[in-house]
Protein backbone atom coordinates (compact mmCIF):
# COMPACT_ATOMS: atom_id res chain seq x y z
CA UNK A 1 0.00 0.00 0.00
CA UNK A 2 3.03 2.21 -0.30
CA UNK A 3 2.39 4.09 -3.54
CA UNK A 4 5.53 5.50 -5.16
CA UNK A 5 4.61 8.67 -6.98
CA UNK A 6 7.97 9.84 -8.34
CA UNK A 7 10.74 7.76 -9.83
CA UNK A 8 14.16 9.17 -9.05
CA UNK A 9 16.40 6.43 -10.42
CA UNK A 10 19.28 4.59 -8.86
CA UNK A 11 19.45 1.17 -7.27
CA UNK A 12 16.74 1.95 -4.70
CA UNK A 13 14.49 3.64 -7.19
CA UNK A 14 11.59 5.48 -5.56
CA UNK A 15 10.92 8.24 -3.11
CA UNK A 16 7.80 7.07 -1.34
CA UNK A 17 5.29 9.86 -0.93
CA UNK A 18 2.72 7.09 -0.65
CA UNK A 19 -0.39 8.49 -2.30
CA UNK A 20 -0.63 11.83 -0.49
CA UNK A 21 -2.42 13.52 -3.37
CA UNK A 22 -5.07 10.81 -3.34
CA UNK A 23 -5.84 10.70 0.36
CA UNK A 24 -8.74 12.33 2.15
CA UNK A 25 -9.29 11.44 5.80
CA UNK A 26 -7.47 8.15 5.36
CA UNK A 27 -9.36 7.19 2.19
CA UNK A 28 -7.65 6.26 -1.06
CA UNK A 29 -9.04 6.94 -4.52
CA UNK A 30 -9.45 3.81 -6.65
CA UNK A 31 -8.75 5.70 -9.90
CA UNK A 32 -5.58 7.17 -8.46
CA UNK A 33 -4.48 3.71 -7.38
CA UNK A 34 -4.62 2.51 -10.99
CA UNK A 35 -2.45 5.41 -12.16
CA UNK A 36 0.09 4.98 -9.38
CA UNK A 37 0.18 1.22 -9.71
CA UNK A 38 0.94 1.57 -13.42
CA UNK A 39 3.80 3.93 -12.67
CA UNK A 40 5.21 1.60 -10.05
CA UNK A 41 4.91 -1.44 -12.28
CA UNK A 42 6.82 0.36 -15.03
CA UNK A 43 9.59 1.25 -12.62
CA UNK A 44 9.78 -2.01 -10.70
CA UNK A 45 12.23 -3.57 -13.17
CA UNK A 46 15.00 -1.46 -11.65
CA UNK A 47 15.31 -3.82 -8.70
CA UNK A 48 18.43 -5.97 -8.49
CA UNK A 49 18.38 -9.71 -9.14
CA UNK A 50 18.57 -12.14 -6.24
CA UNK A 51 21.92 -12.95 -4.68
CA UNK A 52 23.57 -16.15 -5.86
CA UNK A 53 23.04 -17.84 -2.50
CA UNK A 54 19.28 -17.55 -2.68
CA UNK A 55 17.79 -21.04 -3.14
CA UNK A 56 14.30 -22.11 -4.11
CA UNK A 57 12.41 -23.51 -1.16
CA UNK A 58 11.19 -26.58 -3.02
CA UNK A 59 14.70 -27.55 -4.02
CA UNK A 60 16.69 -25.92 -1.29
CA UNK A 61 19.83 -27.08 0.42
CA UNK A 62 19.19 -30.09 2.61
CA UNK A 63 16.13 -31.35 0.72
CA UNK A 64 15.85 -35.13 0.45
CA UNK A 65 15.80 -36.66 -3.01
CA UNK A 66 12.20 -36.94 -4.15
CA UNK A 67 10.94 -34.96 -1.16
CA UNK A 68 7.66 -33.47 -2.41
CA UNK A 69 6.87 -29.96 -1.16
CA UNK A 70 3.68 -29.08 0.66
CA UNK A 71 0.92 -28.42 -1.93
CA UNK A 72 0.65 -24.84 -0.68
CA UNK A 73 4.36 -24.32 -1.30
CA UNK A 74 4.20 -26.10 -4.67
CA UNK A 75 1.52 -23.61 -5.73
CA UNK A 76 3.35 -20.60 -4.29
CA UNK A 77 7.12 -21.19 -4.35
CA UNK A 78 9.34 -18.71 -2.56
CA UNK A 79 13.03 -17.83 -2.34
CA UNK A 80 15.06 -17.98 0.83
CA UNK A 81 18.24 -16.03 1.41
CA UNK A 82 20.82 -18.19 3.17
CA UNK A 83 23.73 -16.16 4.58
CA UNK A 84 27.27 -17.45 4.02
CA UNK A 85 27.62 -17.98 7.76
CA UNK A 86 24.78 -20.52 7.88
CA UNK A 87 25.79 -23.93 9.20
CA UNK A 88 23.52 -26.95 9.50
CA UNK A 89 25.23 -27.63 12.81
CA UNK A 90 23.68 -24.55 14.43
CA UNK A 91 20.01 -23.58 14.59
CA UNK A 92 19.39 -20.34 12.69
CA UNK A 93 16.69 -17.69 13.21
CA UNK A 94 14.26 -16.82 10.43
CA UNK A 95 13.01 -13.36 9.41
CA UNK A 96 10.02 -12.97 7.08
CA UNK A 97 9.37 -9.53 5.57
CA UNK A 98 6.11 -8.60 3.82
CA UNK A 99 5.75 -5.93 1.14
CA UNK A 100 3.08 -3.28 0.74
CA UNK A 101 0.01 -3.28 -1.52
CA UNK A 102 0.34 -2.91 -5.27
CA UNK A 103 1.59 -4.50 -8.50
CA UNK A 104 4.96 -2.77 -8.08
CA UNK A 105 5.32 -3.80 -4.44
CA UNK A 106 7.30 -7.03 -4.22
CA UNK A 107 9.62 -8.73 -1.80
CA UNK A 108 12.60 -7.63 -3.88
CA UNK A 109 11.49 -4.00 -3.78
CA UNK A 110 10.89 -4.18 -0.03
CA UNK A 111 14.47 -5.33 0.48
CA UNK A 112 15.76 -2.20 -1.29
CA UNK A 113 14.11 -0.26 1.54
CA UNK A 114 14.72 -2.47 4.55
CA UNK A 115 18.20 -3.72 3.56
CA UNK A 116 18.11 -6.72 5.87
CA UNK A 117 20.33 -8.96 3.71
CA UNK A 118 23.58 -7.37 4.96
CA UNK A 119 22.26 -7.82 8.50
CA UNK A 120 21.51 -11.48 7.74
CA UNK A 121 25.09 -11.88 6.52
CA UNK A 122 26.41 -10.51 9.79
CA UNK A 123 23.94 -12.10 12.19
CA UNK A 124 23.33 -15.41 10.44
CA UNK A 125 19.55 -15.47 10.09
CA UNK A 126 17.59 -16.97 7.20
CA UNK A 127 15.57 -14.38 5.32
CA UNK A 128 12.42 -14.56 3.18
CA UNK A 129 10.68 -11.73 1.31
CA UNK A 130 7.69 -13.48 -0.32
CA UNK A 131 5.22 -12.01 -2.79
CA UNK A 132 1.48 -11.71 -2.26
CA UNK A 133 -1.19 -12.89 -4.68
CA UNK A 134 -2.60 -10.50 -7.30
CA UNK A 135 -6.18 -9.33 -6.95
CA UNK A 136 -8.67 -8.41 -9.70
CA UNK A 137 -6.85 -5.11 -10.22
CA UNK A 138 -3.51 -6.94 -10.63
CA UNK A 139 -2.37 -5.52 -7.30
CA UNK A 140 -0.29 -7.79 -5.07
CA UNK A 141 -1.87 -8.06 -1.65
CA UNK A 142 -1.77 -9.85 1.69
CA UNK A 143 -4.97 -10.98 3.37
CA UNK A 144 -4.27 -9.18 6.62
CA UNK A 145 -6.91 -7.64 8.86
CA UNK A 146 -10.46 -6.88 7.80
CA UNK A 147 -9.31 -3.36 6.86
CA UNK A 148 -6.38 -4.35 4.65
CA UNK A 149 -5.88 -5.61 2.03
CA UNK A 150 -8.00 -8.40 0.58
CA UNK A 151 -10.34 -5.78 -0.80
CA UNK A 152 -12.20 -8.19 -3.10
CA UNK A 153 -12.71 -10.72 -0.30
CA UNK A 154 -10.96 -13.53 -2.12
CA UNK A 155 -10.33 -15.33 1.16
CA UNK A 156 -6.73 -16.08 0.22
CA UNK A 157 -5.35 -18.14 3.11
CA UNK A 158 -2.06 -16.31 3.45
CA UNK A 159 -1.77 -17.36 7.09
CA UNK A 160 -1.70 -21.01 6.00
CA UNK A 161 0.88 -20.05 3.37
CA UNK A 162 3.18 -18.56 6.00
CA UNK A 163 2.75 -21.55 8.29
CA UNK A 164 3.64 -23.81 5.37
CA UNK A 165 6.72 -21.69 4.61
CA UNK A 166 7.94 -21.97 8.18
CA UNK A 167 7.38 -25.73 8.12
CA UNK A 168 9.16 -25.97 4.77
CA UNK A 169 12.17 -24.05 6.05
CA UNK A 170 12.32 -26.37 9.06
CA UNK A 171 12.44 -29.38 6.69
CA UNK A 172 15.36 -28.03 4.67
CA UNK A 173 17.35 -26.04 7.20
CA UNK A 174 18.24 -26.16 10.88
CA UNK A 175 15.62 -23.65 12.02
CA UNK A 176 15.50 -22.22 15.52
CA UNK A 177 11.76 -22.50 16.13
CA UNK A 178 11.95 -20.05 19.03
CA UNK A 179 13.38 -17.30 16.82
CA UNK A 180 10.94 -16.83 13.94
CA UNK A 181 10.36 -13.11 13.36
CA UNK A 182 8.06 -11.05 11.13
CA UNK A 183 8.30 -7.53 9.77
CA UNK A 184 6.23 -5.70 7.19
CA UNK A 185 5.54 -2.36 5.58
CA UNK A 186 2.07 -0.80 5.29
CA UNK A 187 -0.20 -3.58 3.96
CA UNK A 188 2.53 -6.04 4.89
CA UNK A 189 2.47 -4.57 8.40
CA UNK A 190 -1.29 -5.16 8.68
CA UNK A 191 -0.56 -8.75 7.68
CA UNK A 192 2.24 -8.95 10.24
CA UNK A 193 -0.27 -8.06 12.96
CA UNK A 194 -2.65 -10.75 11.72
CA UNK A 195 0.16 -13.30 11.78
CA UNK A 196 0.89 -12.36 15.39
CA UNK A 197 -2.79 -13.02 16.14
CA UNK A 198 -3.17 -16.27 14.18
CA UNK A 199 0.34 -17.77 14.35
CA UNK A 200 1.34 -16.72 17.83
CA UNK A 201 2.48 -20.30 18.44
CA UNK A 202 5.15 -19.90 15.76
CA UNK A 203 6.15 -16.23 15.80
CA UNK A 204 8.34 -14.71 18.49
CA UNK A 205 8.21 -11.00 17.56
CA UNK A 206 6.75 -8.56 15.03
CA UNK A 207 8.19 -5.24 13.83
CA UNK A 208 5.37 -3.40 12.03
CA UNK A 209 6.11 -0.28 9.95
CA UNK A 210 3.06 1.90 9.22
CA UNK A 211 0.46 -0.77 9.95
CA UNK A 212 -2.31 -1.55 12.43
CA UNK A 213 -4.11 -4.45 14.02
CA UNK A 214 -7.88 -5.07 14.08
CA UNK A 215 -10.06 -2.22 15.33
CA UNK A 216 -12.16 -4.85 17.10
CA UNK A 217 -9.80 -6.27 19.71
CA UNK A 218 -11.92 -9.39 19.89
CA UNK A 219 -10.91 -10.36 16.34
CA UNK A 220 -7.41 -11.23 17.57
CA UNK A 221 -7.03 -14.22 19.87
CA UNK A 222 -3.32 -15.05 20.22
CA UNK A 223 -2.58 -18.30 22.02
CA UNK A 224 0.93 -17.22 23.02
CA UNK A 225 2.65 -13.92 23.65
CA UNK A 226 4.30 -12.10 20.75
CA UNK A 227 6.68 -9.15 21.23
CA UNK A 228 5.42 -6.17 19.23
CA UNK A 229 6.80 -2.93 17.81
CA UNK A 230 4.53 -0.56 15.90
CA UNK A 231 6.73 2.04 14.16
CA UNK A 232 4.52 4.79 12.79
CA UNK A 233 4.93 8.34 11.50
CA UNK A 234 2.71 10.83 13.31
CA UNK A 235 2.24 12.66 9.98
CA UNK A 236 1.25 9.50 8.09
CA UNK A 237 -1.63 10.40 5.78
CA UNK A 238 -2.10 6.96 4.23
CA UNK A 239 -2.45 4.81 7.34
CA UNK A 240 -3.33 7.54 9.82
CA UNK A 241 -1.49 7.63 13.14
CA UNK A 242 -4.82 8.52 14.76
CA UNK A 243 -6.67 5.70 13.00
CA UNK A 244 -9.17 5.91 10.18
CA UNK A 245 -11.02 4.00 7.49
CA UNK A 246 -9.45 2.00 4.70
CA UNK A 247 -11.79 2.81 1.83
CA UNK A 248 -10.87 1.13 -1.49
CA UNK A 249 -13.40 2.67 -3.84
CA UNK A 250 -16.84 1.38 -2.92
CA UNK A 251 -15.83 -2.19 -2.04
CA UNK A 252 -14.22 -1.70 1.34
CA UNK A 253 -15.05 0.64 4.19
CA UNK A 254 -13.48 -0.79 7.31
CA UNK A 255 -11.98 1.05 10.27
CA UNK A 256 -8.49 0.42 11.61
CA UNK A 257 -7.23 1.58 15.03
CA UNK A 258 -4.73 4.29 15.84
CA UNK A 259 -1.09 3.43 16.46
CA UNK A 260 -1.65 3.93 20.19
CA UNK A 261 -4.75 1.73 20.20
CA UNK A 262 -2.88 -0.90 18.21
CA UNK A 263 -0.24 -1.25 20.91
CA UNK A 264 -2.89 -0.93 23.63
CA UNK A 265 -4.61 -4.02 22.20
CA UNK A 266 -1.31 -5.89 22.29
CA UNK A 267 -0.67 -4.73 25.85
CA UNK A 268 -3.91 -6.42 26.81
CA UNK A 269 -3.08 -9.61 24.90
CA UNK A 270 0.39 -9.74 26.48
CA UNK A 271 -0.82 -9.11 30.02
CA UNK A 272 0.93 -5.77 30.51
CA UNK A 273 0.14 -4.19 33.87
CA UNK A 274 1.84 -0.81 33.37
CA UNK A 275 1.03 2.19 31.18
CA UNK A 276 2.65 3.23 27.91
CA UNK A 277 5.60 5.47 28.83
CA UNK A 278 8.38 7.25 26.98
CA UNK A 279 11.69 5.45 27.54
CA UNK A 280 13.89 8.34 26.42
CA UNK A 281 15.38 6.15 23.69
CA UNK A 282 15.49 7.70 20.22
CA UNK A 283 16.71 6.51 16.82
CA UNK A 284 17.56 8.16 13.52
CA UNK A 285 15.77 5.76 11.14
CA UNK A 286 14.25 7.93 8.40
CA UNK A 287 16.51 9.98 6.15
CA UNK A 288 14.29 12.96 5.24
CA UNK A 289 13.50 13.73 8.89
CA UNK A 290 16.48 15.40 10.58
CA UNK A 291 17.93 14.03 13.79
CA UNK A 292 16.83 11.16 15.98
CA UNK A 293 13.17 11.40 14.97
CA UNK A 294 11.94 8.03 16.24
CA UNK A 295 10.91 8.02 19.91
CA UNK A 296 10.39 4.77 21.78
CA UNK A 297 7.57 4.24 24.27
CA UNK A 298 6.89 0.93 25.97
CA UNK A 299 4.48 -0.79 28.30
CA UNK A 300 5.79 -2.19 31.56
CA UNK A 301 4.88 -5.39 33.35
CA UNK A 302 4.23 -7.39 30.18
CA UNK A 303 4.11 -11.06 31.14
CA UNK A 304 3.91 -12.50 27.62
CA UNK A 305 6.05 -10.17 25.52
CA UNK A 306 7.25 -6.60 25.06
CA UNK A 307 4.90 -4.03 23.53
CA UNK A 308 6.42 -0.84 22.12
CA UNK A 309 5.31 2.18 20.08
CA UNK A 310 8.04 3.84 18.01
CA UNK A 311 6.68 7.24 16.99
CA UNK A 312 8.41 8.86 14.02
CA UNK A 313 7.94 12.51 14.86
CA UNK A 314 7.21 14.39 11.66
CA UNK A 315 7.34 11.14 9.73
CA UNK A 316 5.02 10.44 6.75
CA UNK A 317 3.74 7.06 5.65
CA UNK A 318 7.16 5.91 4.46
CA UNK A 319 10.47 7.38 3.29
CA UNK A 320 14.03 6.31 2.70
CA UNK A 321 15.44 4.57 5.73
CA UNK A 322 18.85 5.17 7.26
CA UNK A 323 21.52 2.43 7.31
CA UNK A 324 20.76 1.87 11.00
CA UNK A 325 17.21 0.65 10.33
CA UNK A 326 18.05 -2.99 9.59
CA UNK A 327 20.43 -3.47 12.53
CA UNK A 328 17.91 -1.77 14.84
CA UNK A 329 15.10 -4.09 13.76
CA UNK A 330 17.37 -7.09 14.29
CA UNK A 331 18.38 -5.85 17.75
CA UNK A 332 14.73 -5.90 18.79
CA UNK A 333 14.22 -9.35 17.31
CA UNK A 334 17.37 -10.79 18.86
CA UNK A 335 16.31 -9.54 22.30
CA UNK A 336 12.90 -11.24 22.06
CA UNK A 337 13.03 -14.96 21.28
CA UNK A 338 9.93 -17.01 22.05
CA UNK A 339 9.56 -17.70 25.75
Amino acid sequence: MCFKTSYIGGSVGWYATCGRASMTSGRVSLSTLFVLAGLVAACSQASSSPATNVTDSDGGAGADAGDAPDPIIAARPYDIYVPPSYSADKAAPLVLAFHGYGSGDTGKILETYFKLKPVADKEGFLYITPDGRKDKDKQQFWNGTDACCDFYKSGSDDVAYVRAMIDDVAKHYNLDQKRVYVTGLSAGAFFAHRLACDLSDRIAAVFSVSGATYADAGRCKPKDGVAIVEMHGDMDDTVLFAGGTMDYGSINNVAYPSAKDTVAHWATYNGCTGMLADTGTTYDLEQPVAGAETHVSTYSGCAKGAVELWTVQGGPHFTYLTPTFGPTVWSFFAAHPKK
